[in-house]
């Protein structure tokens, strides 16, 4: 009776000492308020309030260029970090499989055969059939945060994925973007190109008129061998960037099929969504947040190896073999092993697995913090880059209305000897640069809504 009793109070102070290992991850506190800056203001913050959010906007609906849909299904399919991504998620499934296994016992089957001659006489066959199994009984939860661990570690695996996806999605929308980019400057070369031959050729006919003089004259030519010498090296610009942009969608160097800068339309208009949603919506944020879960079951899973594991296995043999003597036919022999094992003198091990397990627990979680702030950095600097793009190309698009009649004008001044060659040249040349200038802010504008999207969550999980 005080076997029994005993007994049950070793039991019961084991399970009291286990409550405390079977705890669930919670979500630490985190600020998110302002955590996106105002586009205008160069102090306040933009205190998001609405629910929607423009990073749920599903790809297609974003870029609706057929071309480039066209181009980000065959990096979604070839993409080699996709590719490989997958290939992650595969493995982190077969190891939450392999933990939720260990909580099964393990069986083993070992069939033995003997033949034996004793003093020259017949011989004797002996045969056992043993099956043994062993079950840890995980009282003290070291097996459930285990698995629990390998379960959120699946989750952040399948978040890294989301982000990779994200990002080469932007990443091929981007260099798209700056081939029509580079394209519209290659035409703008293009059209100087003809304009300055045309300048060079007038300033020789004024040579030939006595209204000029041959330095005029080399100037012009000059000019208009700058104004080739860039559309070379945009030519090479654009071969460089379709070589880049095959490679990111896992085909060989080749000419890329693509559409007209003034033809794109993107949204102009975005919420960004309240500050708790971008937690759930960036993949990446998620996947920090994942990886914390992570740490704090193996700081669980670190605990409870300071507390006894308890194993049970039974055996069965059928043979033919018992007592010394030969028994036919074969008979069952049965038996039940149960084993504790309390660690008492591990030379601070045990300790010094915990410790690093919280430490790593506290990093995960200052890495957690900070991919929240970096989130909303980024978001803040989408929508500057945009807004201040945008303005910019509203101003360069009334410069070069006013630097076109400059160009006109001069060139009629210069024919009625009223301008000088130099004025010329610097109304084309000013023109040009305003020209380009133009061109690149309206590419900013687009990878702005592209950082955007990405930034707030590229489509979500």
């Amino acid at each position: 009776m005080k076997k029994c009793s005993f007994v049950c109070m070793v039991a019961a102070v084991a399970l009291f000492a286990s409550c405390g290992l079977y705890q669930k991850y919670e979500r630490p506190d985190v600020n998110t308020s302002g955590i996106f800056r105002d586009n205008v203001s160069l102090t306040d913050t933009l205190v998001a309030t609405d629910t929607a959010s423009f990073g749920n906007l599903p790809w297609r609906s974003l870029f609706t260029d057929p071309y480039l849909q066209r181009l980000i299904d065959a990096g979604l399919a070839h993409n080699t970090d996709l590719l490989n991504a997958a290939l992650n998620v595969q493995m982190a499934e077969a190891q939450l499989k392999a933990s939720k296994l260990a909580f099964l016992p393990q069986f083993t089957f070992s069939p033995q055969g003997t033949i034996g001659w004793w003093d020259g006489n017949g011989a004797a066959k002996t045969y056992q059939l043993p099956i043994a199994a062993s079950w840890s009984v995980d009282l003290f939860g070291n097996l459930l945060s285990q698995k629990r661990s390998a379960q959120v570690s699946l989750l952040a695996t399948k978040d890294y994925q989301v982000v990779v996806q994200s990002n080469v999605i932007a990443g091929i929308a981007n260099m798209y973007y700056t081939l029509l980019m580079l394209d519209k400057q290659m035409q703008i070369l293009t059209d100087m190109t003809a304009l300055t031959k045309d300048t060079w050729e007038m300033m020789k006919l004024q040579m030939d008129l006595g209204r000029a003089r041959s330095t005029s004259v080399q100037s012009a030519e000059a000019n208009y061998y700058s104004v080739q010498a860039q559309s070379t090296d945009m030519q090479r610009q654009i071969r460089e960037v379709e070589n880049s942009l095959s490679l990111l969608i896992g085909q060989p160097a080749q000419t890329i099929e693509r559409g007209k800068l003034e033809d794109q339309s993107l949204p102009s208009e975005f919420s960004t969504g309240i500050g708790f949603q971008l937690l759930a919506n960036r993949a990446d944020v998620h996947a920090a947040e994942m990886q914390l879960a992570s740490c704090f079951y193996n700081v669980e899973t670190a605990r409870s190896r300071f507390y006894p594991s308890i194993t049970i296995s039974p055996s069965g043999t059928f043979t033919n073999s018992g007592g010394g003597a030969i028994v036919n036919p074969g008979k069952w022999l049965l038996s039940i092993v149960g084993s504790l094992v309390q660690p008492i003198f591990m030379r601070g091990q045990l300790t010094a697995g915990l410790r690093v397990a919280e430490a790593q627990e506290q990093q995960a979680f200052n890495t957690w913090q900070h991919a929240v702030l970096q989130a909303g950095s980024e978001v803040s600097n989408a929508l500057v880059q945009y807004h201040s793009s945008a303005e910019k190309a509203e101003l360069e698009a009334h410069q070069i209305e006013v630097l076109e009649k400059n160009v006109e004008h001069t060139r009629m001044l210069f024919a009625s000897s009223s301008s000088t060659y130099l004025e010329v040249i610097g109304a084309q040349q000013s023109l040009l640069n305003a020209q380009i200038s133009k061109v690149t802010d309206d590419f900013y504008k687009m990878q702005a809504v592209v950082s955007l999207w990405t930034a707030l969550g590229g489509g979500g999980k």
